[in-house]
């Protein structure tokens, strides 16, 4: 599904509560995380609603390793010969990605988290957990990244070790990824915070990484998973860290 214009020039694509994004920059695109295996049919009518085709597409930004970013990198990779890039600290993830840290055991909440086995059946479905490995990616090391849009990288560790959010100033917006968001996957539980234990693995620096979002000052905060945040990055931040971790 499209949602169109989430912020100026930028789109959000959600398939089964996982949300990837194209930024528009003067007919070029650049496509942020790559959802789910299933997500190639997604992209190209998103694309087409859009007017646009396949071949905009200029780079590709992982905000992070998990195997629910990864969906179809790397076909987007071999198949329109784009750039991967990736903070170098998750460049493993990108290769092996269901080997990540938790906080805490993933078992716990299959067991008690009676609430989100529906979402995690919809996963299973689009064969989530398999995503192909990422063979060749760009590690990031600059502070704006030379793609469309030139997104301000913010390293945001905490959920991942190379965890990265996109600011883009002139549209008043950050792109989240999983530093924190709208709609837990794990707990189906809704509002802003962070990723529950079972996906973060350091939720004390996850929290402190929110500084830096929070600083944008933003509107709008555009997260993998729920829907868009438009009240502020310091609010949401503030909301956040008000519940913890979970």
């Amino acid at each position: 599904m499209l949602i169109p214009n989430v912020a100026p020039g930028i789109h959000c694509v959600t398939e089964s509560h996982t949300n990837f994004f194209l930024v528009e920059d003067e007919g070029r695109l650049l496509l942020v995380d790559a959802g789910l295996p299933t997500s190639w049919r997604v992209l190209e009518a998103a694309l087409s609603e859009l007017g646009r085709r396949l071949g905009d597409i200029e780079a590709l930004v992982l905000t992070h390793g998990h195997f629910d970013h990864l969906g179809i990198a790397e076909r987007v990779r071999a198949e329109l010969g784009v750039p991967v890039y990736i903070h170098e600290n998750d460049v493993p993830l990108t290769r092996h990605p269901r080997q990540y840290g938790r906080a805490r055991p993933l078992i716990a909440y299959l067991l008690t988290q009676v609430q989100a086995l529906p979402v995690v059946a919809g996963l299973l479905a689009r064969r989530a957990w398999w995503p192909k490995p990422v063979r060749k990616v760009e590690r990031i090391r600059t502070e704006v990244l030379p793609v469309p849009g030139s997104p301000r990288v913010l390293f945001t560790p905490g959920h991942t070790l190379g965890h990265c959010a996109l600011h883009f100033p002139d549209r008043d917006a950050v792109i989240a990824g999983d530093a924190v968001v709208t709609f837990d996957p794990y707990r189906a539980a809704t509002g802003p915070r962070i990723v529950s234990g079972a996906a973060t693995v350091d939720e004390e620096r996850a929290l402190e990484s929110l500084d830096l979002i929070a600083r944008t000052g933003a509107r709008t905060v555009l997260v993998g998973h729920g829907p868009a945040w438009t009240e502020g990055a310091e609010k949401m931040v503030e909301l956040a860290r008000r519940r913890g971790p979970s």
